[in-house]
Parts: structure tokens; sequence; C-alpha cells
């Protein structure tokens, strides 16, 4: 999550989304805040106390977080925004990031299919750097009545070109985005699945591919075109 004072903007990172790059290209202008040594005196002492004085937004918090912990009025004046992305394509990504940063996490996977299994397996015990890339997506951008509680939804498939209307919303010249964490090269998502296991994400993700109109044959999510993973 990227709160900044001086634009009025919250940024919602959902975890493989391009949320790292986006971060990055917005991140100068929070360091222009007028609150900055604040902001950052209060990130200094969550870190120290180990993230447990509840001044800090975590990386990857839902807006519902946002919005219980900050006066309403300042958080209804904000612009807040998210993107998400197709969650078959999300899970290949994934798999490659965890592969390549966190090989330790998925030793035990001969494969995909057996990293999905592994992953989607409500008993397995909770962790962090699996279960942030399978918590449903629209939970980050609902309260718990399902309602929708940001302003803007842009589509990892057209992360450009909703980024520069995020940007636009907001009253900065769009910077360009930096390719941060990209975990492979861009490559048709589908030939990893099985029919039994594309069942799975999609049982899974069903709340994801009804609000956002997700297919696992979708043509914007097969562009062969390099985005940040």
């Amino acid at each position: 999550m990227l709160l900044c004072y001086r634009h009025r903007f919250l940024f919602i990172h959902i975890a493989k989304t391009g949320g790292t790059s986006v971060r990055a290209a917005l991140a100068p202008y929070r360091r222009r805040d007028p609150w900055r040594a604040l902001l950052w005196a209060c990130s200094r002492m969550s870190a120290l106390s180990g993230h447990t004085l509840g001044i800090k937004f975590p990386r990857h918090a839902p807006a519902i977080a946002a919005r219980e912990m900050l006066p309403r009025e300042f958080y209804d004046g904000l612009f807040k925004f998210a993107f998400v992305r197709n969650p078959w394509d999300l899970q290949v990504s994934s798999w490659h990031h965890l592969r390549r940063e966190r090989p330790q996490l998925v030793a035990g996977c001969a494969d995909f299919a057996d990293f999905l299994r592994y992953k989607l397996d409500p008993q397995r015990p909770w962790q962090y750097h699996l279960d942030t890339s399978i918590t449903p997506q629209a939970d980050y951008v609902t309260d718990q009545h399902g309602q929708l509680i940001v302003d803007f939804i842009g589509r990892y498939e057209r992360l450009e070109q909703d980024f520069a209307h995020v940007c636009q919303r907001i009253g900065v010249h769009p910077p360009p985005l930096p390719h941060r964490r990209q975990a492979r090269e861009r490559s048709d998502y589908r030939r990893y699945y099985t029919e039994e296991t594309a069942r799975w994400v999609a049982a899974h993700f069903a709340a994801d591919i009804a609000r956002f109109g997700y297919a696992f044959d979708d043509p914007a999510a097969l562009v062969g075109a390099k985005r940040p993973a």
C-alpha cells in the first residue's frame, strides 16, 4: 500500500500485478510529501518494533484496512486505485517468481501442477509469500459486504495505459514504469495448464473471474509484450 498525502492518493498493491513497478514509479512523489519526515520516523518505529505498533500499512494491505484506520473523510477524499490480473496468468508468474527468489518454498513441487496442488491446499500452513498471491483480488478492493471501496481498478494487461490514467487523475506527469521483479519472459500461460489444473484456479478465483470478467482464453492476457511481473 502506498499513501501519498501531497497528491492525495492511495495505491492498493495486489501481489503479482505489476505493483512493484507502480510503487517505484510513484515513490518519488511521496518523497516530496510535506509529511515525509514524520512518515519516515513512523516507518522506522514500525520496523524496529517488528511491525507491532500499527503505524504503517503492510505492503499488501487491503483497502478495507485503510478505510478502517484512516479518518473516513480523509479516506473518501483520496484517489484510491489498484491493479488486477488474469488469475491463471498470475499463478504462472507466482510459480516463476518463487522458483527464482524463494526456491525453498517450492522445493517439494516437481512441476507447476504440484505447485498449484500444494498452494491451494486448505490444510497447508499459512505462508506469506504463497498466500498473498492466492488471496482473491476482489478482497483487496471491497468491504466486508462485497461493495467496491476504491475509485479505479486498472488491468495488468493494459498496465501502461491504465497507469497513465492514474497519473492524470492524481495530477502528475506519467513517469516511466520500470520493469521491477519481472519473473519471466511473457509467454502463453495456458501451456502450463491441464484442463484439471485450469479448473482449480477457476474455482478458487471464481469471485475475481466474475467481478473482473476474466477468462482462461483471455486475448488481452496473451499479448506478447514484456510487462513487470
